[in-house]
């Protein structure tokens, strides 16, 4: 795809952002003193710094990569991710974002497993650490596969090697900064990947001859239905839905960046501003694979290579340099903070608990140890899983199932239980694993099996055990 002076340039521009980066992160390192400075930044974020590390954690790898290869491959019902996504958002801005902040506040959380021991004891943290670290260690090895990609495609890098390598130097990144230098770090990466997206599409679009062409050239291959947003299954759009569409109701980076920002008036609206900018990119990213496609004519290009095919296609050289730039911002902005949400669990719900003393210099180190572990779990998931939005999927897939029935309820429903709700997390989650595991019989995601069976779960057991729970989670909530 390159030849070799350009694969020089290219190598030697990669090298020279990962140096920046790595000296960002040793000053904010040398600034980092706490343990909750290096997972909640201090709890001081202003608005604009808070919004564009939303963006940058909203808009990954494998929304750049894998939603425009599935435009590529699977026409504009793709989407459905966003719209579903939309849903969430809204929902999560409306009617839990402040509440999740008032118990931050209050209780001094720093992970979504201090929640769950709040409402459900000490024991909830446990299958909470475990159906995080599901979802964490599956998107920070989406990141991975972005990073030996991008290596693979520059350098002829071999792709292992380029995912072990991605491994490596973002493991190190994160293991030096930790949030604060993730959110500094954003407001660059989240700056350059918003018009990056935004030029590209319209370059994409102006270059097709617009939509009517774009159309028409659909029409005449015979193949109108891959421009249409009801070209897709409706199981696929309830996989969506319950994966990573509700999975925003239990993210603990989401949480974590919550608890964050300086005030709640910051986080609700850098939250609302960055959310509808984020999923508008990941629309026009979608619709860059479709119109790729049918306005470039872009044929026998490997669906997983459409970003480099387009702008290989479009631009100089000078240019593909800059694009990929904002692809590197793109992919190191989510894999950083799912690095951090991952190993904060480790820190703060399995070591911090079991250890007698727990002060911030020892628990600063178990942090930055805890990187490292997580780290190695998302290694091998990105290596056994094949393909950026599966990897995605699946992992969401665990966590929703043992998570967000217990989290659900447990924040609006004050009946709910302590056992009832331990029973609905191992529940959910043993089943979804099990399902997974199996190669999902009869052609079932697992999210179809965990998620009503940690319902079903917490429903019976509440009412079962109501009177002699019920007066433990009252004590809890200080009421």
């Amino acid at each position: 795809m390159f030849s070799g002076d350009e694969r020089i340039i290219l190598s030697v521009t990669v090298f020279v952002y990962f140096i920046l980066l790595f000296i960002l992160a040793l000053y904010m390192n040398r600034r980092t003193k706490t343990y909750e400075d290096y997972n909640v930044a201090g709890r001081s974020v202003g608005f604009f710094p808070i919004m564009l590390t939303f963006i940058g954690t909203g808009v990954g790898g494998s929304t750049l990569l894998g939603y425009m290869e599935n435009g590529y491959r699977l026409g504009m019902g793709e989407q459905w991710i966003n719209i579903t996504m939309l849903f969430s958002i809204i929902m999560f801005a409306s009617f839990f974002l402040k509440r999740v902040r008032k118990l931050g506040e209050v209780h001094n959380m720093v992970t979504l497993g201090d929640y769950t021991a709040l409402r459900y004891g000490e024991k909830a943290r446990i299958p909470t650490v475990i159906s995080v670290l599901f979802s964490y260690c599956a998107m920070t090895g989406m990141q991975f596969v972005a990073i030996g990609t991008i290596l693979n495609i520059i350098i002829g890098l071999d792709m292992t090697l380029g995912i072990v390598l991605g491994w490596l130097i973002l493991t190190l990144k994160t293991y030096l900064g930790g949030l604060k230098a993730v959110i500094w770090q954003d407001v660059f990466h989240g700056t350059i990947q918003t018009l990056g997206i935004v030029v590209l599409f319209v370059v994409v679009v102006v270059t097709a001859g617009g939509w009517e062409l774009i159309a028409e050239n659909a029409r005449s291959m015979n193949e109108e239905s891959m421009i249409s947003i009801f070209n897709i299954e409706t199981s696929e759009i309830f996989v969506y839905l319950l994966t990573l569409g509700v999975y925003q109701f239990i993210r603990q980076d989401l949480w974590q960046r919550v608890w964050a920002a300086k005030s709640v008036k910051v986080a609700r609206n850098g939250y609302w501003i960055s959310m509808i900018i984020a999923i508008g990119l990941a629309a026009l990213v979608v619709a860059i694979g479709v119109f790729s496609r049918y306005g470039l004519n872009l044929e026998g290009v490997d669906p997983a290579l459409i970003y480099y095919g387009v702008v290989g296609e479009l631009f100089p050289f000078s240019l593909v340099v800059v694009m990929i730039v904002v692809l590197l911002a793109t992919v190191i902005s989510s894999a950083d903070s799912f690095f951090i949400a991952g190993s904060s669990s480790i820190a703060n719900d399995l070591i911090r608990p079991n250890v007698k003393q727990s002060d911030n210099k020892k628990m600063l180190a178990y942090s930055k140890i805890s990187v490292l572990i997580v780290s190695v779990i998302a290694l091998v998931f990105s290596l056994a899983i094949p393909g950026l939005v599966n990897l995605m999927v699946t992992g969401t897939a665990m966590s929703v199932s043992g998570l967000l029935a217990p989290v659900l309820f447990g924040l609006f429903w004050k009946r709910v239980t302590k056992l009832a709700g331990l029973a609905s997390m191992w529940g959910g989650l043993v089943a979804a694993v099990i399902w997974q595991v199996l190669g999902h019989p009869f052609g079932l995601h697992p999210i179809f099996i965990g998620l009503p069976l940690s319902i079903a779960i917490l429903l019976v057991v509440t009412f079962l055990t109501k009177d002699k729970q019920q007066v433990i989670v009252k004590k809890n909530e200080g009421e």
